[in-house]
């Protein structure tokens, strides 16, 4: 475990990397928010949604990208095995989620309990929208930061194991399988199925337990990659 804790300090040479940036770009963000709806005129909406809050989650896919890319190399140069590294990266991953996750559920409970910061916003709180339970709220912050992370990591080991063509390959493999699938819902009119599966499922469910298998799924995949990558 020691062994695996000095590896996980080569993502956090430098702190701010690691916590301040993210923290620093949710806190312009916000600023940047509450300024915009103060001089908004006040509407009769319920509050006023702001999606600012997935910049954290942005910078979180970019992080493990990131890490995966540059890192790596630098890491099998110091004769750490990549067995150690992302395990290390592992850790640091669910470190860096929970803690980062807590702080924006805290600001969600502060944004509710101040009516949006006295200007009726919704960006902290987006967990709000599926689920009135704060455990559920506070997993679902966090198991979000997991699957960017995992996003992250795993387009890195594609990068790692075949470059840029590999990069067009997985592109290209998202957009048919998103465009197909779209095509497919609509030719057969399953969208109100969609739908009624989204508010049938329970929360817990689709906020954490299928969150937590697309993360494991995607750990697995990066691992395989990472086995035959180079530096």
């Amino acid at each position: 475990m020691k062994r695996i804790l000095n590896v996980a300090r080569i993502h956090n040479t430098s702190w701010a990397t690691t916590f301040a940036w993210p923290l620093g770009i949710l806190t312009i963000v916000f600023v940047i928010t509450y300024g915009l709806f103060s001089v908004i005129p006040d509407t009769d909406a319920e509050s006023n949604f702001t999606g600012g809050v997935f910049a954290v989650y942005g910078f979180a896919l970019a992080f493990y990208l990131t890490a995966i890319t540059q890192v790596f190399p630098y890491a099998l140069g110091l004769s750490i095995t990549r067995r150690e590294f992302l395990t290390a990266t592992a850790l640091v991953g669910v470190t860096q989620s929970v803690a980062i996750g807590t702080i924006v559920y805290v600001m969600s409970v502060i944004e509710a309990a101040t009516g949006g910061f006295g200007e009726k916003i919704r960006m902290f709180g987006i967990a709000r929208f599926a689920t009135d339970n704060p455990v559920l709220q506070w997993a679902a912050l966090v198991t979000g930061m997991l699957v960017m992370g995992g996003i992250g990591a795993f387009i890195g080991v594609v990068y790692r194991r075949y470059r840029v063509n590999g990069l067009f390959t997985l592109g290209l493999g998202v957009l048919v399988l998103f465009g197909g699938g779209s095509i497919l819902v609509t030719w057969q009119r399953w969208w109100p199925n969609i739908g009624s599966f989204f508010t049938d499922t329970p929360r817990i469910l689709l906020l954490v337990v299928v969150p937590l298998i697309i993360t494991a799924v995607l750990s697995v995949a990066s691992w395989l990659g990472l086995l035959k990558a180079t530096a």
